[in-house]
């Protein structure tokens, strides 16, 4: 049984496709076909049932799979050992980011890790905070950077980015442009424009609704900020942002505080506190902790006393609640 077998086997599997298997291996198809029925024939039972147009694992197969999967998980291991004692890193890390997130902190990083580990594949998805956050707990990815509404889900240990208040956007001619605060029930029947529900302003401000006692209308729902500015600026509603963006230079939207409750969002770096993590993993999460309170210092605004420093982990749930409505 060789390795090669082991690892066209499972990219069969996965895709339920010889010819996709082999597309995504760089190989020719016939030279997966091949190898998997060598496969077959050393263990006697067939893998795959090739009778429908996809291939669908047997019941033997379905069993093997597993097997295979951790074979080619520990010989990775082997060689990810040999290369950190050699101090050659190697293999590959995923992160993720919200839309809107702050890619500069993230690109100065990837860029600062690239050039720090050559070998290393770095790949870069997109989701809102509650996918990026159970992929990261999955084991999907290895570093999210997410907005939260409150502690952090167990499992995962964070250190805070950016801390702004939420404020109320308005374009230039609207009959609120005169206000410098508002509170949110003022807000009540008003076209609302904000992120969708997954992200963590939305859970914030749908919290401060609750608290307020109001059901808020929201007209639209995009789930890039920069969506929303545009929406506001063309008279369709009232935006919920972060300060930081309501105000960004090209926006021509009025930032209007919210009052009572005050909400804050917060945008966090998040890592998993437990279980495996690829030596090249543990590099990345040691490079962003360590990058990660100057970019809170170096943010727009005024984070909360502390906030740019602060590494924690899931809070129990005797934890006296926070005052305010912390996400982003």
């Amino acid at each position: 049984m060789e390795l090669r077998q082991l690892e066209y086997f499972v990219a069969v599997a996965e895709t339920a496709s010889f010819t996709q298997a082999a597309a995504a291996l760089h190989v020719a198809q016939p030279g997966v076909s091949a190898q998997v029925r060598r496969l077959e024939a050393e263990l006697g039972h067939e893998l795959f049932d090739r009778s429908g147009r996809r291939v669908r694992l047997t019941a033997v197969g379905e069993a093997v799979l597993p097997r295979a999967r951790a074979a080619l998980e520990a010989v990775a291991g082997v060689r990810e050992a040999v290369d950190e004692l050699a101090g050659l890193l190697r293999g590959s890390v995923a992160v993720g980011i919200v839309p809107g997130g702050p890619a500069g902190f993230v690109s100065d990083l990837l860029g600062r890790f690239n050039r720090a580990h050559p070998a290393v594949d770095v790949t870069l998805t997109e989701g809102n905070s509650d996918t990026l956050l159970a992929r990261l707990l999955d084991g999907q990815i290895d570093l999210a950077v997410a907005a939260l509404a409150g502690p952090p889900p167990a499992g995962a240990e964070v250190a805070t980015l950016l801390e702004e208040p939420l404020v109320a956007a308005v374009a230039p001619g609207h009959p609120l442009v005169g206000r410098g605060a508002i509170a949110l029930v003022e807000l009540a029947g008003l076209p609302l424009i904000s992120l969708p529900r997954g992200s963590g302003l939305r859970s914030a401000f749908d919290a401060g609704c609750a608290a307020a006692g109001m059901t808020p209308r929201i007209a639209f729902e995009a789930s890039d900020p920069a969506v929303l500015v545009q929406l506001a600026r063309r008279g369709l509603g009232i935006a919920i942002l972060p300060r930081v963006v309501a105000v960004a230079p090209g926006s021509e939207l009025h930032a209007i505080a919210i009052g009572t409750p005050r909400l804050h969002a917060r945008m966090e770096l998040a890592w998993r506190a437990h279980g495996p993590a690829s030596p090249a993993a543990r590099a990345l999460i040691e490079l962003a902790r360590a990058a990660a309170p100057a970019a809170g210092a170096a943010s727009a605004g005024a984070p909360a006393p502390g906030a740019a420093q602060t590494t924690r982990k899931r809070q129990a749930a005797t934890d006296s609640p926070a005052t305010d409505h912390d996400t982003a």
